[in-house]
């Protein structure tokens, strides 16, 4: 995962954890593209100061991350339910002419498809 992938979904699961400030910050970098100088004019402070908030918030994201997991949670959990989707079709394709067991597998890929859009 790129750096800025990373940040992104860091700050999706962690993001209301910082202070508003750097929430501000990270929204304003990540999100709308603005430069260091850029948010520093919005702010009324220095590219430095910037710079600095940006690299604190994302140290937090990153520590939030390593004692709580989730990001990685949610990713292991992401690629499970994509291999059972993929196990469902091939069993369905496999067993085409027993209508009960594709239409069991269809309301189990129902399920799985709810789960991805929590």
């Amino acid at each position: 995962m790129d750096k800025i992938t990373e940040a992104s979904l860091l700050y999706d699961f962690y993001g209301q954890l910082l202070t508003k400030r750097k929430q501000e910050v990270m929204e304003l970098y990540h999100e709308e593209n603005l430069t260091l100088a850029e948010i520093a004019e919005e702010f009324g402070i220095s590219r430095a100061a910037v710079h600095d908030s940006l690299k604190s918030a994302e140290k937090s994201l990153q520590e939030y991350e390593q004692k709580l997991k989730l990001v990685a949670k949610f990713m292991e959990t992401s690629e499970a339910i994509g291999k059972i989707d993929e196990m469902i079709d091939r069993l369905a394709e496999a067993h085409a002419g027993n209508s009960g067991l594709v239409n069991s597998l269809e309301e189990i890929k129902s399920v799985i498809n709810g789960l991805e859009d929590v």
